[in-house]
């Protein structure tokens, strides 16, 4: 910890040595605001950024310590916000009551940001705030951070302040200033959780972007929101939009993370897939490099000539497809796509420099999602492209998993044991099939009624799914069967690790009515090598599971 405070309390110096140094600008810029609303009071944009300018002052002041320049900073917020919402003359009156208070609060700043830089001048820089860590704060600091945050606010050292504090403490933060950006990158590979500012340039809001985001994204990351605003109109937007937290600036880091703890317990997404098709090498690698810089997996294709194999090996989320080829163009190869089954549903995405409408239309009626035009701003491209994959991966998700436990499907399952079984002939690997099948079930929706009998369904595909591999593929085969794939082990381990799933399974209860009730499961388990065929592996689970069931259930066999 001693050899890395030092270093933390020097970048936060050198901070806010920048503030002051750019506060004179910051000055300047809020006394022509002063002006120009003086000459166009009705202007709320000039209002609007006034606003801003004593928001930022105040909330970066507060986070570097010099607590009199942020109280200055408060003032001239609170004097805008008495104009927020007048109209005409009514605003006109108030701010000829108000503009001596503007020209203190500014000359005031100006004297404090005078004596600031003597601080700085006279001790070769005041000291920067300490932060309290906490007990083990600094244990872990050189272990690579486990849980990545986004970070937006357009006060960029406020910012660098908070990640610092909060990679302390094992997380990973990457600061945007611009919301569009961080929507952009959001899309691609959503963080653990975000942070986001509620006021910033232009007049975006940061519940406004939130909101948006729940409504684009099938499960966005959980958001927490900071604002220099005490009051209850931003914290009710805040809790509408979706926040789980509210945190006024200066935001205490030792809070925050409690916070973040408690909310990051989720899964990293898989990056989107991306295949990049385009004659042009250099062209295809530029928007190829974009995307991949945002956390996507790509691949280039210049010849069109191979696009199936590259479309049944790469299985990509997306096709990103030039509109004009020398073997043929962008509207041929996406009908020849579409006319494989497999592929019928594949977004295809023109990104071409036609801007002829006619042309760009006559593209889509081939099936294509959408037409972009070259050349392209990066966070447009990453945008269009996130949101047509995620669309995808949520229509895939519905097509092969089971509605209730949210389990693969039974034909997904199948085709899945084609493409494991080859993997491991080709690899001189190891493979279990193993059937899963609810003693007496039918007893239970008998007995205990439907609700209770996909109770004890969905128990029984979350103790699967929580207690195998990520490796490992778990599905319902249908009714109250199962079936699971387990890859590069042996019979003898998978015997051990299914019997310990049905030992542990047989203990949880089920509350019906005024009562409770357990289950049992019997399983059959085929492995190859012995089985070198799809169909035989099942033919040979379903069997042992049949002599599991005649001899007395609650059991597992091996098949011979």
């Amino acid at each position: 910890m001693e050899n890395r405070s030092p270093s933390l309390r020097e970048k936060v110096k050198q901070l806010r040595r920048t503030f002051v140094d750019k506060l004179p600008g910051t000055l300047a810029e809020a006394h022509r605001l002063c002006e120009l609303l003086v000459r166009v009071p009705a202007d709320d944009s000039t209002l609007d950024d006034l606003y801003r300018t004593f928001h930022s002052i105040k909330g970066t002041a507060a986070s570097f310590g010099l607590l009199e320049i942020s109280a200055e900073g408060a003032g001239g917020e609170q004097l805008v916000l008495q104009l927020q919402g007048l109209e005409g003359g009514a605003r006109g009156q108030q701010l000829s009551a108000l503009l001596p208070g503007f020209q203190q609060r500014l000359e005031r700043l100006e004297e404090l940001w005078k004596l600031a830089r003597q601080a700085d001048e006279g001790t070769g820089g005041a000291e920067a705030p300490s932060f309290d860590l906490g007990k083990d704060g600094g244990k872990d600091g050189a272990k690579a951070a486990s849980k990545k945050v986004f970070l937006c606010d357009d006060d960029e050292a406020q910012a660098e302040i908070l990640a610092a504090q909060l990679s302390c403490f094992g997380y990973g933060v990457t600061i945007f200033t611009n919301p569009d950006s961080m929507r952009a990158a959001l899309l691609v590979a959503p963080p653990d959780a975000v942070i986001m500012d509620i006021v910033f340039p232009g007049g975006v809001n940061g519940t406004d972007v939130v909101a948006n985001l729940h409504r684009e994204m099938r499960a966005p990351p959980p958001v927490v929101f900071v604002s220099s605003r005490r009051d209850f109109e931003p914290r009710l937007r805040a809790v509408q939009a979706g926040g789980e937290a509210y945190f006024p600036k200066p935001v205490k880091a030792i809070e925050l993370v409690e916070i973040l703890d408690s909310l990051t317990l989720g899964q990293e997404p898989e990056p989107f897939r991306v295949l990049v098709v385009d004659d042009e090498p250099e062209v295809a690698a530029y928007h190829s490099f974009i995307l991949e810089q945002v956390g996507m997996t790509t691949r280039l294709l210049h010849e069109p000539a191979s696009i199936l194999d590259v479309l049944a090996q790469f299985k990509p989320d997306l096709v990103l497809m030039d509109m004009y080829m020398p073997t043929c163009t962008g509207r041929d190869l996406s009908r020849l796509i579409r006319q494989v089954p497999e592929f019928i549903s594949l977004p295809i995405v023109f990104l071409s420099s036609e801007t002829n409408k006619v042309k760009q239309v006559s593209a889509l009626r081939v099936g294509a999602e959408g037409f972009l035009t070259k050349p392209i701003q990066p966070e447009d491209l990453i945008s269009a492209v996130a949101i047509r994959a995620e669309r995808m991966r949520t229509l895939r998700s519905l097509m092969v998993r089971d509605s209730l436990t949210g389990l693969f499907n039974h034909t997904f399952m199948s085709q899945f044991l084609e493409t494991a079984l080859a993997s491991a002939q080709r690899d001189t690997g190891k493979l279990c099939f193993v059937m899963i099948d609810v003693d007496h079930f039918k007893q239970v929706n008998d007995t205990y009624g439907h609700p209770a009998g996909d109770q004890v369904l969905v128990a029984l595909a979350r103790l699967l799914q929580q207690r195998l591999r990520n490796s490992d593929m778990v599905g319902r085969y249908g009714g109250e069967e199962f079936a699971v794939i387990l890859q590069d082990i042996g019979t003898d381990e998978a015997r051990r690790i299914v019997d310990d799933l049905r030992a542990d399974f047989a203990k949880v209860r089920f509350t019906a009515g005024d009562g409770d009730f357990s289950c049992t499961f019997s399983a059959g388990i085929a492995g190859y090598p012995g089985k070198a065929q799809a169909d035989l592996l099942r033919e040979s689970a379903d069997q042992a599971l049949y002599v599991a069931k005649k001899s007395g259930r609650n059991q597992v066999q091996v098949a011979p």
